[in-house]
């Protein structure tokens, strides 16, 4: 299962695997005054001042809410630069009975690259052995057809695909505004990570949030806890709990009370932040039937970069 984290994103991120292809737009309720994500991206550009306390030594909503929105922007770039780098990702998941205990452990691992201008991950491993021959040639054959339907795309489905994705780009972008204004921040202290000083902050969900899109009807019922590195603004480390039970649709699926996420970034060529571990406690019914109770352990290494000019090609395109 492919994995894209991002700061804001995290504490729905089992409501996106869950909700796929649920439509997205703002509700009848949409209150116009919601700033435009434009807006939103020339107000966090400014430079962020240090965080200044008052006489009782606390720091105002607005200052906080000024350095999450900062945090939000600092991640759109981690994630579009992600996409200059290839890496692994490993997925260990354990399935878990009524008391806790582990049934069945199961991990797979897989490489991620770039095909022309979309990211594809290559399963390399299963359980920690490299895949059979068989089922490595079932593999080359996925990939090879990702390949050849990019090679022999028409001008006229890239543009549409590409109008697509950016719209996407769009509506996440307005989304982590409004999560932005969807909690209340306060400024914990400051914690060292990794030899390097972080701002903590807790969000609880604000009383009467009114949500402007579907899927931030969710965020009243998730708090959590964030560590951002002081000196560049970037999202070190995120807690986040599920604290009441949370549907999608009359029997699509049910997020149960205590499901939990942990999420920690590493810092990559001096240049960005990306995902280093994601560890994921999950008790979900599917379809009011299916039962998930399981830990997810992901783990991302070998990060390495290559030209942003570069594309892998099928062997039909190699030319001496």
């Amino acid at each position: 299962m492919r994995m894209r984290i991002t700061f804001l994103s995290l504490i729905v991120v089992v409501s996106r695997c869950f909700a796929a292809g649920q439509e997205t737009s703002p509700t009848a309720s949409q209150n116009t005054s919601l700033p435009s994500a434009t807006t939103a991206a020339r107000e966090v550009s400014k430079p962020l001042p240090e965080l200044s306390v008052d006489a009782e030594g606390n720091v105002s909503p607005e200052q906080i809410r000024a350095l999450i929105r900062k945090v939000a922007e600092k991640d759109l770039e981690n994630d579009k630069k992600q996409r200059d780098y290839t890496y692994l990702e490993r997925e260990e998941e354990h399935s878990l009975d009524g008391k806790g205990q582990v049934k069945s452990t199961e991990s797979h691992t897989r490489e991620v690259v770039m095909i022309y201008d979309k990211q594809v991950e290559r399963l390399i491993a299963k359980n920690d052995k490299p895949l059979s021959s068989k089922d490595a040639a079932k593999e080359e054959e996925r990939i090879q057809k990702i390949m050849d339907k990019r090679a022999h795309e028409a001008e006229e489905e890239r543009k549409k695909r590409l109008a697509k994705e950016e719209k996407d780009r769009e509506e996440g972008r307005k989304f982590e505004t409004e999560i932005a204004d969807a909690y209340n921040f306060r400024l914990v202290g400051i914690e060292q990570l990794d030899g390097r000083d972080t701002y903590v902050v807790d969000a609880d969900p604000r009383p009467r949030f009114q949500p402007h899109f579907k899927e931030a009807k969710f965020l009243p019922k998730f708090r959590f806890r964030a560590w951002i590195d002081k000196a560049e603004t970037q999202l070190v480390k995120v807690n986040a709990e599920c604290t009441d039970t949370v549907s999608w649709g009359l029997f699509l699926a049910r997020l149960h009370k205590g499901s939990t996420f942990v999420y920690e970034a590493t810092r990559v060529n001096d240049e960005v932040w990306l995902p280093k571990h994601l560890a994921v406690k999950l008790d979900a019914r599917v379809a009011l039937l299916k039962h998930f109770n399981m830990d997810m352990d992901i783990t991302y290494r070998d990060y390495k970069k290559f030209r942003t000019d570069a594309k892998i090609v099928g062997m039909g395109e190699v030319r001496e």
